[in-house]
């Protein structure tokens, strides 16, 4: 497969500060890759010099082969779409997505056949007579797409575009743009700091963190298979417990817990035995109440908080222990447990295998700050 982008060491720095360091690279022509991240892990920046807004401080940038380091933003074949759209509101439809083609003195009937063309591509046909104030977020979202896809950009780089919408919409945009890029077949690298989005519509991922790239992956593997402790708590949610591993020959690795329980861990390999250590299960990995299997599970006494209503995503609020940490269960949308009470005891099972383990990074979750 040909690769549409390809990012070389690239760092970025701005007096002593390093917003980018050492980032590679690539993606296939065809593809939807997403770089995720938290605000100022280096994200925008690093599209930004894709872009050629910015000049990386090393490291090289090629386009379907060719590096475009030194080359101005207009002179490359990318086009950059923004939060905010920036669509022209004394243009019609027609105008804006044609205002690319006429600044390349393209004219006439070309420019008609190319506009609606697009129209029909993003779903707008009809729609060039309309104003900018006369359409939904969502319809500005695919006239913002339709007015660089019609100057045919080898690379879409789209900077968190979906920001500014309603929840609603938002959910709704995350379907279309994941279909309108398999339907135009355009390479689109796209920033956010939402893991559903990126999960969602990508390809592949890759997650970000101080200007360095953690892990490239596919979604699936980036939820089932974290490489770090920041990508697992940054990518879905996820019950964090601190404690420490021991390692006995011929038995199964185990974590001694801050309140001295114990629970068995698979995948710790990279420990050492009493090494601090942090460990990861998801809401959805554990288990009310288990009946069968518990010879394989970890299982532990919890107390009953509080349901946390949310639909078809409900959860139980638990907590365990003198420290009473807080854990979240998913809720199986069969039973509802509107006979629970407050603090009355019940339990929680979960497999080793459906856990993460990592070194103790010492770094605080945000419900622990």
């Amino acid at each position: 497969m040909e690769l549409a982008l390809s990012v070389k060491n690239v760092t970025k720095k701005f007096g002593d500060y390093t917003a980018v360091d050492q980032v590679s690279f690539d993606v296939e022509d065809g593809k939807f890759f997403s770089i995720l991240g938290p605000s100022g892990c280096g994200k925008t920046t690093l599209l930004r010099m894709i872009a050629g807004f910015y000049e990386p401080t090393l490291g090289d940038i090629e386009i379907r082969g060719k590096n475009v380091i030194g080359l101005e933003p207009n002179r490359r074949p990318v086009n950059l779409i923004f939060q905010h759209l920036a669509l022209f509101p004394m243009m019609n439809v027609k105008e804006n997505i044609a205002f690319g083609l006429r600044r390349r003195n393209e004219k006439g009937k070309i420019v008609d056949k190319k506009v609606f063309e697009m129209l029909e591509r993003v779903g707008l046909p009809g729609y060039e007579k309309h104003e900018i104030s006369q359409l939904s977020g969502g319809q500005k979202q695919r006239v913002a797409i339709a007015r660089s896809l019609v100057l045919e950009p080898s690379v879409l780089l789209l900077d968190e575009p979906l920001g500014a919408l309603d929840l609603k919409l938002r959910e709704h945009m995350k379907v279309e743009l994941k279909e309108l890029q398999a339907q135009v077949g355009t390479t689109f690298v796209y920033i956010t700091h939402d893991q559903s989005e990126a999960l969602v519509m990508s390809d592949h991922v890759a997650v970000m963190k101080d200007g360095k790239f953690e892990q490239i992956d596919s979604p699936q593997n980036l939820y089932h298979t974290p490489a770090s402790s920041f990508v697992a708590q940054f990518v879905g949610n996820n019950n964090k417990f601190t404690g420490t591993l021991l390692k006995e020959p011929g038995k199964d690795d185990m974590i001694q817990l801050e309140d001295g329980i114990k629970v068995r861990v698979t995948k710790a390999d990279q420990l050492e035995n009493r090494e601090k250590a942090e460990l990861f299960i998801r809401p959805e990995a554990m288990i009310i109440n288990p009946k069968t299997g518990l010879d394989e599970l970890n299982v532990l006494d919890v107390k009953f908080k509080s349901i946390l209503f949310d639909g078809g995503n409900s959860r139980l609020l638990v907590t365990y222990g003198q420290s009473k940490k807080e854990i979240i269960v998913s809720l199986p949308l069969n039973n509802r447990y509107d006979n629970l009470s407050s603090s009355d005891t019940i339990k929680i099972g979960w497999s080793p295998e459906g856990s993460a383990c990592f070194k103790d990074t010492g770094i605080k979750t945000y419900d622990e700050l």
